[in-house]
């Protein structure tokens, strides 16, 4: 297997990364309050190449977005499910500094991550109060081609 790639950030990078989140954080408008606490939807969408999850607000405003290439893997490994666990970890470190605790979680994509990315938000101590998958299915496949004429 070899050894797990993962850039390390710098301190520079990590207090640029901590001031953009502050700017998040200071504009009250995107995540709104409950009466239970925040709300917020992770978007898990699973490739046969790559994982991307992006945290919402309710109303569908992007709060924070990872992907696995984001994170420092590279090549075949961005498509295995460590890596959709780290994105995973990553963004919902972010949502608890925001103050999420209940979240819904929609799922796209047939990749080999999406299991593990559920199974790593459930993990962490959010309340998921719901689970939908929204996979495209085709119904009747394509057109079939015209016979040839000779």
């Amino acid at each position: 297997m070899g050894k797990k790639h993962v850039i390390q950030k710098t301190e520079e990078e990590m207090v640029k990364e901590g001031e953009q989140l502050e700017k998040t954080l200071s504009k009250e408008q995107k995540v709104l309050k409950t009466s239970t606490g925040r709300e917020g939807k992770f978007y898990i969408f699973s490739s046969y190449n790559n994982t991307i999850l992006t945290l919402t607000d309710p109303m569908g405003n992007v709060l924070a977005s990872k992907s696995a290439g984001k994170i420092g893997f590279k090549g075949t490994k961005k498509s295995t499910p460590f890596a959709a666990s780290k994105v995973s970890e990553t963004v919902g470190q972010i949502a608890e500094k925001m103050g999420i605790k209940k979240v819904q979680v929609v799922v796209k994509g047939i990749g080999s991550g999406r299991e593990s990315a559920l199974r790593s938000i459930a993990s962490q101590g959010f309340e998921i109060t719901a689970i939908k998958d929204v996979t495209p299915i085709p119904h009747n496949g394509c057109k079939p081609k015209k016979p040839r004429r000779l």
